[in-house]
């Protein structure tokens, strides 16, 4: 359902959750030295700054609503923990040099920086009320005080950041060269030396290889591989065998009957007029303009078109402003209210704190129960489901306790079962077999048996359980040179290739070097093509090329000046500067602005992060950053123990 017309409180909640990440994580990734590394007199303290705890709870909350909102995957907590005491640490201690510089929040800015990130707690610029501001947070699990001493402190943040933007000075002679730096442009010639061109005299001599694994045999080894007699219980075809009796359905039915239960629902279709966000002197306007069109509503105008023409929701343009609703809160009360007071083809107008609804109800649907056979095919489905999972665990339990007991007859126990029976020869470890696909709990599950040893069962993503008996098993060897010979050579050749393909670049260069920078003629004597490329700027990619990157040394450089040998993926590059071309300078007061900004927020930046490390390490070295690491460690290995 579309949000704009959900209910204030879950409106309130979901911002709510998002602010209190900003305000509990803190913007910083700074490490903070382990300093008094005992045990805290409070368990539950990981950290003092200044005298005032961070505690195991705050590091949770921080955690629980990263996991909320899904950024954090469950298996990498134990990694976040130390991060988010970091940063945590690292916020307070930035709060507490703003106050003892003497910046301080007043209630007027604390209030004016809610409004601006939560507006939905000031509809039409009233505060909701306290007690509705309150709850908000309990359910988020933190009180007033807490919520507020948290922007406080981000709003103290943020002041200190400001003067750094402001302290930071660029004169107009930096803009120039930045904006020189930008727009500048130079051309190149240039040669690709590639591999292709030097294969042949790359290529080993069958002498080459055997030498070489004469020297290296220790590193080439054949893996142990194992022959797999592999039984699959299917739960597809197990649920094609089974048929549940209507007395199973009728259990399964009234055990679940809630389930099936429909509440009343209306369908009702609406046209927005807004008002939110538009000044209060325009409400009498659009109100005039919503009245009008429920009068062609209701003279039995085309209801459809009038969305199209009119409604500002532009979730439900597309679909002929249609909502469906239930008494379940999404729907501002409002907006609830009136659809379920209307019947069938009527119309009304109602003014919520989004605009004006010309709403009209097209179905009410009463609540109802599902009758039995309206479900039953998904009762069927649900039961032979139910049924099969049971059964797969069953036969696959059975199964290995069988294999257990004669791994020599693996078939017999296939078909006792009813299992598929799958033969895989000479797998290796970590390598996939094709039947079973990519598992690496599969993979784990053979890793190490001895033959005639049985696996563990192991649930596969396509609804089935697979398990394995070892029939055969090969142990690792050396290689033979026949078996790795193709390996070698391809070693051997890729190696020469490249040690070719530096020595040719450096002729190359010293022959140009010699013949006074005439990189043509040189390249021209080895047989090498030379081409001239596009004018480019730092930023821009160069036909043929690639990156400008590679040829960035030759912005800095006059004409004539040789690059390289310049490595990329495919080629080694010699390459001459040919042209610079000058920026149009007529250009720079249009971008004057926008390259101050960029450069004081770079300086800003860069002065920050000294000051920042100042701070710390003041604090630290004046005891007044301690953290008790044992706390630290409890916490990540209960995150560990729990994920």
């Amino acid at each position: 359902m579309f949000d704009l017309f959900r209910s204030r409180e879950k409106s309130v909640r979901i911002m709510l959750g998002a602010i209190l990440l900003l305000v509990s994580a803190g913007m910083l990734l700074y490490l903070v030295p382990s300093y008094n590394t005992g045990a805290s007199s409070d368990s539950q303290v990981v950290a003092e700054v200044a005298g005032e705890p961070i505690t195991v709870p705050d590091v949770q909350k921080v955690i629980e609503v990263a996991m909320r909102g899904q950024q954090i995957p469950a298996e990498i907590l134990p990694n976040y923990v130390p991060q988010v005491v970091n940063d945590l640490v690292t916020e307070r201690a930035l709060a507490y040099q703003a106050a003892k510089l003497g910046f301080v929040v007043t209630d007027d800015q604390l209030r004016a920086g809610i409004e601006q990130m939560i507006p939905n707690l000031f509809p039409d610029g009233k505060f909701v009320g306290r007690d509705v501001y309150a709850a908000m947070l309990a359910q988020q699990g933190m009180t007033i005080p807490e919520f507020e001493d948290n922007m406080r402190r981000q709003l103290l943040i943020t002041r200190l950041r400001d003067v750094e933007l402001e302290g930071s000075i660029v004169t107009p002679l930096e803009i120039e060269q930045a904006y020189r730096k930008k727009n500048e442009k130079i051309q190149i010639a240039y040669v690709k030396i590639s591999a292709d061109k030097y294969k042949a005299e790359a290529q080993p001599s069958t002498a080459d290889m055997q030498d070489y694994y004469k020297v290296n045999s220790s590193r080439f080894t054949i893996p142990a591989k194992m022959n797999l007699t592999i039984l699959v219980a299917d739960q597809a075809k197990m649920m094609a065998s089974l048929n549940p009796t209507d007395a199973d359905l009728h259990r399964m039915y009234n055990q679940n009957m809630d389930q099936y239960r429909v509440p009343e629902t209306v369908k009702v279709r609406h046209i927005l007029l807004k008002t939110q966000g538009k000044p209060a002197s325009e409400d009498g306007k659009i109100r005039a303009q919503a009245e009008a069109i429920l009068k062609q509503v209701k003279a039995g105008a085309n209801f459809t078109d009038l969305v199209k023409k009119y409604s500002e929701d532009t979730a439900s343009v597309p679909n002929g402003g249609v909502y469906e609703v239930q008494h379940n809160g999404q729907m501002v009360p409002e907006f609830e209210n009136a659809a379920f007071a209307l019947k069938p083809g009527e119309s009304t107008l109602i003014k919520t704190t989004y605009g004006y609804h010309i709403l009209q109800v097209m179905q009410h649907d009463p609540a109802r129960l599902k009758p039995f056979d309206e479900v039953k095919p998904e009762l069927i489905t649900a039961w032979k489901t139910r049924r099969a999972a049971d059964l797969m665990n069953q036969v696959s339990d059975k199964a290995q306790s069988m294999l257990q007991k004669d791994p020599t007859h693996p078939e017999k126990v296939a078909a006792a079962l009813d299992m598929e029976v799958i033969h895989a020869d000479g797998v290796e470890p970590g390598k996939t077999i094709p039947e079973i696909g990519d598992s690496p709990d599969f993979q784990q599950a053979i890793a190490g048996l001895k033959q005639g040893e049985v696996s563990q069962p192991v649930a596969l993503a396509n609804s089935k359980i697979v398990l394995a008996v070892v029939t055969g098993l090969q142990p690792a060897r050396p290689a033979t040179f026949e078996e790795v010979q193709n390996q070698i050579k391809d070693s051997l050749t890729q190696s020469r290739s490249l040690a070719a393909v530096q020595k040719h670049a450096q002729e190359l260069l010293d022959k140009t070097k010699a013949m006074n920078g005439d990189l043509e003629k040189a390249a021209k004597s080895m047989g090498l093509e030379v081409k001239t490329s596009n004018e480019f700027s730092r930023a821009d990619t160069v036909d043929g090329l690639g990156p400008a990157s590679y040829v960035q040394d030759g912005f800095g450089q006059p004409n004539g000046t040789l690059i390289g040998p310049i490595p990329t993926p495919d080629a080694t590059i010699i390459a001459k500067v040919v042209a610079h071309v000058d920026p149009d300078m007529s250009k720079l007061p249009a971008q004057r602005d926008t390259i101050r900004d960029e450069i004081k927020s770079q300086k800003a930046r860069d002065r920050n992060m000294l000051f920042e490390a100042g701070v710390r390490d003041q604090m630290i070295k004046q005891g007044k950053i301690k953290i008790y690491q044992k706390v630290i460690d409890r916490l990540i290995t209960n995150y560990r123990t729990n994920s």
